[in-house]
């Protein structure tokens, strides 16, 4: 399998925390050194390690916090 590489270019939320340190984090990340996109999923408390995830692209965020605030209106 082909080396993953990934940099994590801004952290912009932390969702939640595993007991063991694992933090589910919404990051803007590279992938490949292609442009940076938004990524929700599980890192290592060292981010050496990942879970599995979504990336999603500026068009999909803005879909999904409409879809949210609508949520909201509940």
């Amino acid at each position: 399998m082909a080396e993953l590489k990934y940099e994590i270019i801004k952290t912009i939320a932390t969702l939640s925390e595993s007991p063991k340190g694992w933090k589910k984090e919404l990051n803007l990340v590279s992938w490949n050194g292609r442009d940076p996109k938004y990524d929700i999923r599980d890192w290592a408390p060292d981010h050496e390690k990942m879970g599995k995830g979504v990336t999603l692209s500026s068009e999909d965020v803005k879909n999904l916090k409409d879809a949210l605030k609508q949520m909201e209106e509940f």
